[in-house]
């Protein structure tokens, strides 16, 4: 398992210094770590998560916006129309809910399609994994440079230590 501290300071290594978001349960200890380094900026909704993270990349930061997938599908048409279009890229820190058919029924159906919706909508996305985080980190960020385009980073439970065993 991951220790939260250890991904984020990884993130900031790589660059990464604006963070928002929505909470979520698998991406708890992030959000506390970045609560304690005093990163965080908490959003009502996945959307306005993703207009924060553009005025961010406008004001100079490298974003990363953190939602369990289901906001993953609120926040489309802003990622579609604005981040794509005017190529406002953003890192997407996405808890992978309902992956392999594993978590609570609303979350099964987003679980199941959740690749190939990113592939549909030409979101470039990788599942972390304990053994590659550094590789995953860096892929991250140098697709989020080179492409300038939503990059998406894929979290399942018990990947990234959260706030509760």
């Amino acid at each position: 398992m991951i220790e939260s501290d250890v991904f984020v300071q990884s993130l900031q290594e790589r660059g990464v210094n604006f963070f928002t978001g929505v909470p979520d349960s698998i991406l708890g200890g992030i959000i506390a770590e970045l609560m304690n380094r005093r990163l965080y900026v908490p959003a009502v909704r996945e959307d306005e998560a993703v207009a924060m993270a553009a005025g961010a990349y406008m004001g100079g930061k490298m974003p990363a916006v953190l939602m369990q997938n289901s906001g993953l599908g609120t926040s489309l048409n802003t990622l579609l129309s604005l981040n794509m279009i005017y190529r406002q890229p953003c890192i997407l820190i996405v808890s992978w809910r309902g992956y392999e058919g594993k978590d609570a029924p609303e979350h099964l159906i987003m679980g199941e399609v959740l690749p190939r919706l990113l592939d549909t909508v030409n979101i470039p996305h990788r599942l972390l994994t304990e053994a590659t985080m550094r590789e995953d980190l860096a892929w991250v960020t140098d697709t989020y440079r080179t492409r300038l385009t939503p990059v998406a980073l894929l979290i399942t439970k018990g990947v990234v230590k959260g706030l509760h065993p």
